[in-house]
């Protein structure tokens, strides 16, 4: 047992000091470390690599803070237990910040060429890369830091190549001319998810397209983008609309140019929205690309990848998109043809990294066929293999998955995996290598490589198997492979989640983690994302300045369900310190407590208190760890809060004092004191997982054995020290002392004067637990009292409760000065019936009532009756000091 040092408490926490100290020497010591023990059952989580650009936020703070807490709580119950960290490289958005800095000094990537730009990016990374690494540790994560990886290292990209060249030669990677999302802004090609839809006010244009053979006759097309009729290629209506049957097959003349366009049937078309017949696009159009397809029709691109006209626009090239749009829109208004416009909202595709419209782009790129990959993932989901927390994020999952298109891998960027596929220029042979091909096996001609990169989610989702060193067999893929639980936020389940379970079974055949535990987004006050557009962010640094890191964990925690959106607040911040300085003080006051402690000595039987309060710590041990098993972290938080705010601090401390200020045996401290040094220990190694720092501070001055808190046991429930008799007895006393309070802080009884108090029990029983624990009540209520079977008279000017089947007199004369409380409950009942009046009168004026929102009308009414209860309080008050 370690010896404690009790003179040696601060009077007042100070997180800072505290965290930076603790986190050196756990890190130092390496007790983040995990080794391939085969004797222990391993546990292992993969962080979510935050982006190499990135800097953390609430939501990193949120996702990162429930990894360690299971971590940890796993660590201490003797798993061996693996956290793997490491970033991504974030190609769109790395790749971003080199060029704005090459900008600043006058130069573009195309001045440095590929390999000197790409320096240039891994000089940034060395440079700034581990930014948000280090802000994770002021965090507390107890990541094994030897283990960290990122998506570009040398293991990584191994994977990432042997990955590749796998589907390609298993047919599964492919190239083609397609239509994708461009951004004209990051210029290259971004997924379907990656493109975020934003409700902007626009315009719907309807447009007459006449008929080749009878210009009287015409079809009116309605379009949210006139720019891109000059790529029209065809008209479409449904097979069934009546309206049209006359003209499939005939052609219309497309207005401005002048070609001609077939009509064409098609089931996609709804003849119930808007006029029933749809403008073909397929250069510019998803459906219409789809439907294209279908036909055979021509792709013709007039927007180029700068998002303006090209060559095929005719007399519009060079222009904008934009001011395209606004261009033809006056040349169709002077021919005639436009019809009308109506203002509209529609959502708008914009690029998730620099909030540019997207524009859908015909292009040549590399894609893998999902539906192969995306059926074993979704039965395995079906199957129970994998289980998402909350079960409601299976249906999404599966959604998703069986709806699932063919995923565009290829980048039109510098920064990222290069794509392994080379390309003869004399034979034109393709070839997928992992290693770097120099001619052609074929001919033996030149080769040159693509230029283009992987999505930068191609990498991450081979995370859980690439990071233990997947392709090559090493021991800590077969020890932790695969990984017990992912921990991440509900808005990457497809850019990330779904990516390696399809992956984890192609090339692991085995699912890569057991469960998915999914957790909300971090909102402000008002229930609004955090984004800098709103101003509404708040820096994590910040708050574990002002706060602490055991602050903000807390706070982020508690009230926190699986699955559900947080909103931030401070005053639940400033709660969660209070909380720490309140188990701060209590703590430090046992410890003064402590310097003759023998725990070799040889106390007294326990008391009521003590049976209770370890009777209460084996039910916190009970749930705390039943909750964490559901993965209800916040309820398990819940439940060490009220322990330690409420039983612990408020109730077992004070209840056990006399016995430590010695005014009781010798026998009797020893006892008091085993009884504090084993419930305070087990419950800051309870509370550990969730308030790192702040536990070990305490726990390392306290009687304890081993290194470090985070190397102790997680406490097991004892069977023998559950006591339901003694907990009924406290929940009487209790409930009975609260009231006896309750009396004395309404009646204004000074603090420090001593009452009298007569309790009326007719239960024997309940006489029984009053009269053993008398102490308790007249120590914790300052109160001389009295236990009656009945009472033949009520005493004169006594305020009285009932409580648990306990009438309670408290005869206040001599306590207070009677005349000036009388005076000062009227002067209050006074105030209260003027407020009445003014409220009263406020819901008998008809015009208020007719134009006050509802909502504050019964905001009135509550006051009112609020209002109504208290005057009748201070009238009842008033009347029993009169008697």
């Amino acid at each position: 047992m370690t010896e404690h040092q009790p003179n040696n408490i601060p009077t007042v926490y100070n997180p800072r000091e505290v965290e930076a100290k603790w986190y050196r020497h756990w890190e130092a010591s390496k007790y983040f470390g995990a080794k391939v023990e085969k004797d222990k059952k391993p546990f292992c989580i993969v962080m979510p690599p935050p982006n190499v650009t990135g800097q953390l936020h609430m939501g990193h703070a949120l996702d990162n803070t429930l990894q360690d807490i299971l971590t940890r709580w796993r660590r201490m119950q003797g798993y061996n237990a693996l956290w793997v960290p490491g970033t991504d490289h974030a190609g769109i958005a790395t790749q971003a910040k080199v060029e704005e800095q090459l900008a600043k000094e006058g130069l573009s990537k195309y001045d440095l060429g590929r390999e000197k730009f790409l320096t240039r990016v891994w000089d940034w990374k060395e440079q700034y890369g581990n930014r948000i690494t280090t802000q994770l540790r002021r965090l507390g994560a107890s990541c094994d830091w030897d283990r960290e990886r990122f998506t570009m290292d040398e293991g990584c990209s191994k994977a990432v190549l042997e990955v590749f060249v796998r589907l390609f030669e298993q047919g599964l990677i492919y190239r083609d001319y397609y239509i994708t999302n461009w951004c004209p802004h990051c210029q290259t090609t971004i997924s379907d998810i990656e493109v975020e839809h934003q409700d902007k006010p626009g315009q719907l244009y309807y447009i007459k397209y006449p008929a080749k053979d009878n210009p009287e006759e015409y079809i009116i097309i309605a379009t949210t983008r006139p720019e891109t009729m000059l790529g029209d290629v065809a008209v479409a209506v449904n097979p069934e609309d009546e309206r049209y049957l006359h003209l499939v097959g005939k052609s219309l003349i497309l207005p401005i140019v002048g070609r001609e366009l077939p009509v064409i049937a098609d089931a996609y078309c709804d003849p119930t929205f808007g006029t029933g017949a749809v403008k073909m696009t397929p250069a510019h159009d998803p459906n219409d690309f789809e439907i294209g397809r279908r036909h055979g029709l021509p792709e013709v691109q007039v927007i180029d990848k700068h998002g303006k006209m090209n060559e095929l626009a005719g007399k519009y090239q060079g222009l904008d998109r934009w001011e395209c749009r606004k261009q033809i829109v006056r040349d169709l208004e002077a021919m005639g043809a436009l019809v009308k416009v109506e203002d509209i909202s529609h959502a708008v595709g914009h690029c998730y990294r620099c909030d540019t419209a997207i524009e859908p782009m015909l292009s040549k790129q590399w894609f893998v066929k999902m539906k192969p990959l995306a059926e074993p993932a979704i039965q395995a989901v079906k199957d129970g293999r994998i289980k998402f927390i909350p079960e409601r994020f299976t249906k999404i999952y599966l959604n998703w998955m069986e709806n699932i298109r063919d995923w565009c891998i290829s980048r039109q960027l510098w920064w990222g995996h290069r794509i392994p596929v080379y390309y003869c220029q004399d034979c034109e042979e393709m070839v997928a290598s992992i290693t770097p091909v120099t001619e052609c096996a074929k001919c033996g001609g030149k080769v040159e490589q693509d230029p283009d990169v992987l999505d930068t989610w191609f990498s991450s989702a081979l995370w859980p198997f690439s990071t233990l060193g997947w392709p090559d067999k090493t021991p800590e893929l077969e020890h932790f492979y695969p990984t017990s639980v992912l921990v991440t936020g509900r808005d990457i389940i497809f850019f990330w989640v779904a990516r390696m379970i399809f992956s984890g079974l192609r090339f692991m055949e085995e699912e890569p983690f057991k469960e998915v535990f999914i957790h909300g987004l971090v909102l402000d006050a008002q229930g609004r994302k955090m984004s800098k557009s709103l101003g509404n962010g708040v820096d994590p640094l910040d708050v574990i300045e002002s706060h602490g890191a055991d602050s903000l964990r807390f706070m982020l925690i508690t009230g926190n369900t699986p699955g559900n959106d947080l909103r931030f607040h401070f005053e639940r911040l400033d709660g969660a310190r209070n909380f720490a300085n309140k188990l701060w003080n209590a703590s430090r006051f046992a410890m003064m407590n402590l310097g003759d402690y023998d725990p070799a000595a040889k106390g007294s039987p326990y008391t009521l208190a003590d049976r209770w309060i370890l009777s209460r710590l084996q039910s916190a041990v009970t749930e705390v760890t039943d909750y964490l098993e559901r993965y209800e972290l916040g309820e398990a938080a819940r439940v060490l809060y009220e322990f330690i705010w409420s039983e612990f601090c408020d109730w077992y401390i004070e209840l056990v004092k006399p016995r430590l200020f010695g005014k009781t045996t010798p026998e009797d401290r020893v006892t008091a004191q085993h009884v504090i040094v084993q419930v305070l220990r087990e419950t800051l190694e309870l509370l550990h997982p969730f308030m790192p720092f702040i536990t070990e501070e305490i726990w390392q001055k306290l009687p304890h054995q081993g290194e470090s808190i985070m190397l102790a046991k997680w406490p097991q429930p004892e069977a023998a020290l559950r006591d339901e008799i003694a907990e009924g007895e406290m929940a009487v006393l209790i409930e009975v002392i609260t009231a006896m309070r309750r009396i004395r802080g309404e009646m204004n009884v000074p603090p420090g004067k001593k009452a009298e108090a007569i309790l009326v029990a007719l239960d024997e029983s309940f006489r029984g637990i009053l009269n053993r624990n008398i102490s308790y009540l007249q120590g914790l209520a300052n109160a001389e009292v009295t236990v009656l079977t009945e009472l033949k008279e009520e005493p004169e000017q006594a305020a009285s409760a009932v409580t648990r089947g306990v009438e309670i007199f408290m005869p206040l004369r001599g306590l207070i000065d009677i005349d000036k409380e009388i005076a000062r409950l009227n002067k209050e009942l006074k105030a209260v019936q003027a407020d009445l009046a003014r409220v009263e009168g406020k819901l008998n004026n008809q015009g208020f009532l007719a134009k006050a929102p509802a909502e504050v009308i019964e905001k009135e009414k509550a006051k009112a009756e609020e209002l109504r209860v208290k005057a009748t309080a201070l009238q009842e008050r008033v009347k029993m000091f009169s008697a």
